[in-house]
Order: structure tokens, then C-alpha cells, then sequence
């Protein structure tokens, strides 16, 4: 990641963040391995379900790391685009659905 808003994620970090609470932090690597392993879907599914999650929470450590990953486990630049894809769509979509919400309270304005 580069230099900007965010800090570059090091060893260091990573190694004050388990330092601070290890229990914790183990369980936490322990759950992504657990998630992130083969299952009902495989590995390069859930990276390309992760780099979509990624973008809709808008984390840049994780659309870094989960586009790395899905490539590395095998997926095209364009299955990792058309993932980004859904992503942009579902959040549109989110405020597309919750129209319903403002037009429901402009209708009760009227009466």
C-alpha cells in the first residue's frame, strides 16, 4: 500500500497487535484459516466473495490482500474485476432498495 492515508501494514504492526492481546489475535487467525479453508466452497470462491465484501466495505488492506490472494489461488483478473462488479451493485442496489423507505415517508407527508 502506498504512502497516503493509510500506513503501510508491517511485521511490526502485526507483531504489537498480537503482542497486545495474543489470545485474541491467535483466535482471529484461527477463524480467517478456518473460513478461508476449502469447504462446501473452495478457497478461490471465498477470495473472490472477500475482495467483493472488501470493496463494499471500502477496507484497503483487504481489497490488497483478498485480490492478492484470489489471484493466487487461481483467479483471472476479469473474475476479480467482475467481483468488484457485484460488489458496486449491491451497494447501489442497497440505496436503490431503501428508496422504498423515503417514498413511504413522502406518501405520509401527503396525507
Amino acid at each position: 500500500m502506498s504512502d497516503g492515508l493509510y500506513p503501510k501494514a508491517t511485521q511490526e504492526i502485526y507483531d504489537r497487535r498480537r503482542e497486545l492481546n495474543p489470545q485474541v489475535n491467535d483466535a482471529f487467525q484461527a477463524f480467517s484459516k478456518a473460513v478461508f479453508a476449502d469447504g462446501a466452497l473452495p478457497e478461490k470462491t471465498k477470495q473472490l466473495i472477500a475482495v467483493a465484501v472488501a470493496h463494499v466495505t471500502q477496507c484497503p488492506y483487504c481489497i490488497e490482500g483478498h485480490t492478492k490472494l484470489a489471484h493466487r489461488k487461481g483467479a483471472t483478473d476479469a473474475e476479480i474485476i467482475e467481483a468488484v462488479w457485484v460488489a458496486a451493485e449491491m451497494r447501489a442496489g442497497g440505496a436503490f432498495a431503501h428508496s422504498t423507505i423515503a417514498l413511504d415517508v413522502l406518501s405520509k407527508e401527503k396525507r
